[in-house]
């Protein structure tokens, strides 16, 4: 099953996901649906209602229980762990086993986010609306949502590129990732969302601008050296990430020299705000 892992929101409140092209249907976490469907204030509470109520479920022989899948998830430390996952009618019936006054609102929201995505399939001009009307709920500047979804073209043309040359998807691609990044920015991938005081977030996403340009420098610069060199290892796959970053590294320096501030900023979406409260970079 090829998966595609996101975020999704019901009033405000993340749901994962994992979109299956093999059944072409979303694969949503149970626990996060019972947190909402319950309100139950902390993670562990809808982990145990779901403790609770899969036993019952599974004693009276449900079926929707037992065909539930397992499948990783973005964990809240961060790290991917197997999650119990439902499709969309299983958790229609899952759902008439919890009381809640949300019942209706979140099967109608679950109907519509299936729908989104064959929209999407069809027509990919509407996912990139649907996104940046996201970011522009969540109070981003056009200019900067602009920038953000170039980089994401950029990204997709890195990793089409890599996947050519025989880099795997996972852990292949986080270690050329982390080579890019400590090249251009001077810190790891983990070091440097820390910088910016973030845990499971997108590093992307509390970028400013002008960290953003380069970090997308430094990847269009890695895809065309490997589309020049065709690297046939993966120790060469790597040490083209490097020349990549690396002459966006240099193009940071030059503009830090000049400007007398550094690039790379501790600021993240909650602080990157500008005079209409939109985030926009520094100031």
């Amino acid at each position: 099953m090829t998966k595609e892992t996101a975020i999704k929101l019901f009033e405000q409140k993340q749901i994962r996901s994992v979109w299956s092209d093999k059944d072409e249907k979303w694969y949503f976490s149970i626990v996060d649906i019972i947190s909402v469907l319950t309100e139950q204030p902390t993670f562990q509470g809808a982990r145990n209602y779901w403790k609770v109520l899969k036993s019952r479920l599974l004693k009276e022989g449900n079926e929707t229980v037992t065909n539930c899948n397992r499948l990783k998830l973005l964990a809240e430390d961060g790290k991917l762990r197997y999650t119990d996952v439902a499709d969309t009618e299983q958790l229609f019936r899952l759902i008439q086993s919890i009381p809640s006054p949300k019942a209706e609102p979140i099967k109608m929201w679950l109907a519509q986010v299936g729908r989104e995505r064959i929209d999407e399939i069809e027509d990919p001009e509407i996912g990139i609306e649907r996104l940046m009307e996201t970011y522009l709920k969540k109070g981003y500047s056009k200019e900067w949502i602009n920038q953000r979804l170039k980089s994401i073209e950029v990204r997709k043309e890195l990793t089409d590129e890599w996947e050519t040359r025989g880099v795997k998807k996972g852990q292949e691609f986080a270690i050329l990732t982390d080579e890019i990044t400590k090249a251009w920015s001077g810190f790891s991938t983990k070091k440097y969302k820390e910088f910016k005081d973030l845990k499971k977030e997108n590093l992307r996403d509390h970028m400013s601008n002008l960290e953003l340009v380069l970090n997308m420098l430094a990847e269009a610069t890695t895809t065309e050296i490997s589309k020049e060199k065709r690297p046939e290892t993966f120790d060469q796959n790597r040490k083209i990430a490097r020349q990549g970053g690396t002459i966006a590294g240099n193009t940071r320096k030059e503009i830090e020299e000049k400007t007398g501030k550094s690039v790379i900023t501790n600021k993240n979406a909650k602080t990157l705000k500008g005079k209409n409260n939109e985030i926009e970079g520094e100031k």
